[in-house]
């Protein structure tokens, strides 16, 4: 463990963040982390308790407690108390493919489950991971290694988000040849075009694309399997395909008026940024611009608080976020106790910078939208929004968000985004292959098992499971390259 005494000696400190006004001026990360030394003192407020929920990733009241990928936290805490960086690493990466990835966009559940919840704050799990990753690049312990052996078995594995490139590196160690298909330009998937810059610098995921080209990884871009590439094509190809695509199909808002000029999936508005952003620092003017726009965000969770943040970046004149469901209590509620994720009202770097910038929370709780109202060039003009509250459906007894007769609003907006979340695979991939899907239309498999009813064929991600965090997507694609290494060699020490 770290220090014995070490909850108790030193209090949690996180590392500072550059000012709401300052950093909406560009699209850097904008964490200054600390020093190691102060790092190392976090590491020591490591209690290595009993029970680790922190690295425990059960389900509590069905939600997640605990790292998903049970990483071996209280160990490479104490290695970070201790300032054995190299040993942290290799403690961390027996778990963690990409502790790059996580530790910048992941909620943290290690942080939630953490027994000095109990009396006081949380270890910075997340921030010690950071550390050490970052430490790891710069000392040149994060170095490619390739396999020492082939197997001579080749594995397709469709999409490069983190549940593709999960399956991929695992299957590489093992000594199969990989190859992984991305329709988009560049690899990444939802980590390159889903999540904005300022929260996950791009150049940190070619960073560790290069290594995993260098340990033997091959990446095809633009090749859109189902379109095309063929599904046939992989089959004859590869010994096995994994299909890890995403949750793609945004959700959408049904609304009279819904056919105006103005309104964009969230998806689609963060990718037109980002893509402009790299290609030529958004001087193209090719992406869909918030600047002097009234923007109205429908959706709460991560995808909304980045549209805030991004718009914001853009230049908007007013930022509103519209969300359905009450706002959440501040502190735990009794019902609400350790160790379960605690449901409590979280204000984003989003919300910070729009706080900061218009003076109040652009969230506006148990609020949807009645009509989309446009101009007579069939330009979006204004919302007409309705307030809602919680009612027991008298056919099914379940609790409903229903509308408040009467309580219909106007306000301006020149632009909305649709943060609405997904609703599963995309039908051209499915049906390339033939995959069947479940009522949510994700690939089905039995029960913890990842192989669909297609030869040769498996699933992983929020594909599989569902829209979810990076760090499911990782498990997942870390199972389902043990179930298809199992599938090829008959065993599998993955």
């Amino acid at each position: 463990m770290g220090k014995p005494t070490g909850f108790m000696e030193y209090e949690r400190q996180t590392s500072e963040v550059v000012a709401p006004k300052e950093r909406i001026k560009n699209f850097d990360e904008f964490h200054i982390p600390l020093s190691k030394e102060k790092q190392q003192l976090q590491g020591a407020r490591c209690m290595a308790c009993g029970v680790p929920f922190c690295q425990s990733g059960a389900t509590i009241s069905g939600m997640t407690s605990g790292c998903p990928l049970h990483n071996l936290v209280p160990e490479w805490n104490d290695l970070v108390y201790q300032g054995n960086w190299e040993a942290a690493y290799k403690r961390l990466k027996k778990t963690n493919n990409f502790p790059e990835f996580t530790s910048r966009v992941c909620p943290a559940l290690c942080e939630a489950a953490c027994t000095c919840n109990l009396s006081t704050d949380p270890v910075t799990t997340k921030e010690n991971e950071y550390g050490i990753i970052e430490t790891a690049y710069e000392r040149g312990y994060a170095v490619a290694k390739q396999p020492g052996i082939r197997t001579g078995k080749t594995v397709a594995v469709v999409g490069s988000g983190p549940s593709g490139l999960a399956a991929a590196d695992q299957l590489n160690r093992r000594g199969h040849s990989v190859t992984v298909f991305e329709r988009s330009d560049r690899v990444g998937g939802l980590l390159m075009y889903g999540i904005p810059n300022m929260k996950l610098d791009k150049k940190v995921i070619e960073r560790k694309i290069e290594i995993m080209k260098k340990e033997g990884i091959t990446f095809v871009t633009e090749a859109n399997v189902g379109e095309n590439v063929s599904a046939k094509e992989l089959l004859e190809r590869f010994d096995r395909v994994i299909l890890a695509c995403g949750a793609s199909n945004p959700r959408d808002i049904s609304a009279p008026g819904r056919d105006a000029k103005g309104i964009y999936f969230a998806v689609d508005f963060l990718k037109s940024t980002t893509k402009s952003l790299l290609d030529s620092g958004l001087k193209s003017g090719t992406y869909i611009s918030a600047k002097d726009k009234h923007v109205v965000i429908i959706g709460g969770g991560d995808t909304g608080n980045d549209c805030v943040g991004t718009a914001i970046r853009h230049g908007a004149k007013s930022v509103v976020q519209l969300e359905m469901m009450p706002k959440l209590p501040d502190s735990r509620s009794e019902n609400n106790p350790w160790p379960e994720w605690p449901r409590v009202c979280k204000t984003d770097y989003g919300q910070e910078e729009a706080i900061a910038l218009f003076g109040h929370d652009p969230r506006i709780y148990q609020t949807t939208v009645k009509e989309f109202v446009k101009d007579k060039k069939g330009n979006l003009c204004k919302l007409v929004t309705v307030k809602l509250e919680s009612r027991r459906d008298e056919k099914t007894g379940r609790m409903m968000m229903s509308e408040i007769e009467g309580s219909e609003e106007t306000i301006p907006a020149d632009l909305v985004l649709i943060a609405a979340g997904f609703l599963g695979s995309q039908p051209y991939v499915t049906k390339a292959f033939g995959v069947e899907v479940n009522e949510r239309t994700n690939v089905k498999t039995q029960p913890e098992q990842y192989r669909t009813n297609v030869d040769r064929v498996f699933a992983a991600g929020d594909m599989h499971r569902g829209q979810s965090l990076v760090v499911w997507a990782i498990h997942e694609g870390r199972e389902a390259a043990k179930a298809v290494d199992y599938d090829l060699m008959g065993f599998t020490n993955l």
